[in-house]
């Protein structure tokens, strides 16, 4: 919460939205609440345009991959990172993540030139 000030700014013009948390702690799990809230409800951005990562560390418990999470939070795409075991799952799941946001952004460049044609 030292950071709200800044919020704004970093909200300002964002087009995608990640969320990375421990999936482990109880209380990460009720800020991802307040975050998804903040920066995707508020903004406003469209689910797809938010990644929840669950990052396991090393030699963490590991039963929490099959990790459910309540609604809203359960219509986002959740990706479970562990950088020991997977790193190139995990860069492929950016890469698709990305992707998607460029093609976002590109058709809402095309509806807005379509306009001021029109």
């Amino acid at each position: 919460s030292r950071f709200e000030t800044c919020w704004p700014a970093l909200m300002k013009d964002s087009h995608g939205v990640i969320i990375i948390f421990n999936p482990e702690l109880p209380s990460h799990l009720k800020e991802i609440e307040m975050w998804y809230s903040c920066f995707v409800q508020q903004q406003p951005l469209l689910d797809n345009q938010c990644l929840l990562v669950a990052h396991h560390k090393p030699g963490s418990a590991g039963d929490t991959e099959n990790l459910s999470l309540a609604y809203p939070l359960n219509k986002l795409k959740l990706i479970h990172s562990n950088l020991e075991e997977d790193p190139e799952d995990v860069r492929m799941e950016f890469i698709k993540f990305f992707r998607s946001i460029i093609t976002i952004i590109n058709e809402s460049r095309e509806r807005e030139e379509m306009s001021i044609i029109s």
